[in-house]
């Protein structure tokens, strides 16, 4: 039985308008209609709402055929703000943004000294947010809230908020969201939303990127290590898969995660860089993976003319082949209309890289998914995963229909506190 009251007609309808005007604003109201299925009543109505909200302004008019010009809104840039955090592998990145994901403000912290120490990390985030606020004089209390994007499985509890199973990190059971709270300078009203990196990712190339208009695509990180997200109409949002745990080679090398045969151990930027290390070559020494990579590049295809780097050229070939089989693997099981190559490393390898992995993913794959598959590169550079971070509290607001969630009320100390206090020495 259908119980949909008032209330929550009114915020659907909410919904709806914000969203068409997000995504293909300016419009005027009598466009309004036919996009989002509403009465002319209606439109003006929640309009008038909006308006009154701020969350709408006008932009401007056009003309109409014969009658006074229309009058033109979009979303207003300043009505709300979101922080995304990405925790990378090489740095934490957090990045302030006003409602139409516009940056006012970033800070990073590299990961070389301590790594994943969960403390450090937890400092880096709390930090960051902290820069950023002051340094575009945003007041934290108008946050729409906190998105994370993190290595690892994400398990969502009532007790502890979201915790963190990353086996490849060190990460066993993290009360993330917990921790972040005790000591945060944010008010308790501002939530946090943490997710999977891979999925933030796709969430992002979803909405703004190259997925956008697919109804069905895999978004691929490729960084140290190697993930991805899965959409279809079924998983509207986006779900992280463990793809770079798949075993391609029995009893191969050893992954980080312990396993043997994982494909992260053959295509991951570590391991690509280790086993050129293996084969004769020569990383630069003291340097990230990120400098290290581009050195292997630059080996590989040299820009001043001179010969290759046969190791490094074949050591790239062999993982191209490996992230082929791989896509082989997402295009059999999933048939996604498009694959799409993200993370620091996917983007430096590039358009060199990507015809050979497209070739092996077709060989090893069906014909019949392959042929009906795109594999392209990421549209929205290395800040992908912090823009996707920062979507999870949009998307909660926009099915909120632009309202706040309601201040918690006071009561007995949640569970996770509780538990904290337990465990605090004394």
């Amino acid at each position: 039985m259908n119980r949909r009251t008032v209330r929550d007609l009114r915020r659907a309808n909410r919904t709806a308008v914000l969203q068409r005007l997000y995504f293909d604003g300016p419009l005027s109201r009598f466009e309004l209609g036919p996009v989002t299925g509403l009465s002319s009543g209606s439109v003006s109505n929640v309009v008038a709402d909006l308006v009154a909200d701020g969350l709408l302004e006008e932009a401007g008019s056009v003309d109409s055929d014969g009658g006074r010009p229309r009058t033109l809104l979009r979303v207003a840039p300043g009505s709300g703000h979101m922080i995304g955090v990405d925790v990378g592998e090489t740095r934490v990145r957090v990045e302030l943004f006003d409602l139409t994901l516009t940056e006012l403000a970033r800070a990073e912290r590299p990961l070389t000294q301590h790594g994943y120490d969960v403390e450090a990390i937890v400092g880096h985030i709390r930090d960051g947010i902290t820069e950023v606020l002051a340094a575009a004089a945003v007041e934290p209390e108008v946050l729409l809230g906190v998105g994370i994007g993190v290595p690892g499985i994400v398990a969502h509890t009532p007790e502890s908020g979201a915790v963190v199973h990353g086996q490849t990190i060190g990460w066993d059971a993290v009360p993330l969201e917990a921790l972040l709270r005790t000591g945060s300078p944010l008010p308790g009203s501002v939530r946090y939303f943490i997710d999977n990196g891979a999925k933030t990712l796709g969430q992002a190339e979803m909405w703004f990127g190259g997925g956008r208009g697919a109804r069905s695509a895999v978004v691929v990180l490729f960084g140290s290590g190697v993930g991805a997200c899965l959409v279809t109409p079924e998983v509207e949002h986006g779900r992280a898969v463990e793809w770079g745990h798949l075993t391609v080679r029995v009893r191969g090398r050893r992954c980080r995660c312990g396993a043997l045969g994982c494909l992260e151990a053959y295509a991951g930027a570590e391991s690509l860089l280790e086993r050129w290390r293996e084969a004769g070559g020569r990383p630069p020494e003291g340097t990230d993976e990120e400098t290290a990579l581009t050195a292997m590049l630059s080996a590989a295809h040299p820009a001043d003319g001179t010969a290759a780097d046969p190791v490094a050229l074949a050591v790239l070939e062999e993982t191209a082949e490996y992230l082929g089989a791989g896509l082989s693997d997402l295009i059999n099981l999933f048939q996604p209309e498009r694959i799409i190559v993200g993370g620091w490393a996917g983007l430096q390898l590039g358009d060199r890289f990507l015809p050979a992995v497209r070739r092996h993913a077709t060989a090893y794959a069906l014909r019949y998914p392959a042929g009906k598959v795109t594999v392209d590169l990421g549209r929205l550079g290395p800040d992908a995963v912090t823009v996707g971070a920062a979507i999870l509290p949009l998307a909660d607001f926009f099915a909120r229909g632009g309202r706040r969630p309601e201040p918690a009320p006071e009561g007995p100390a949640p569970a996770w506190r509780t538990a904290l206090e337990e465990r605090a020495p004394h």
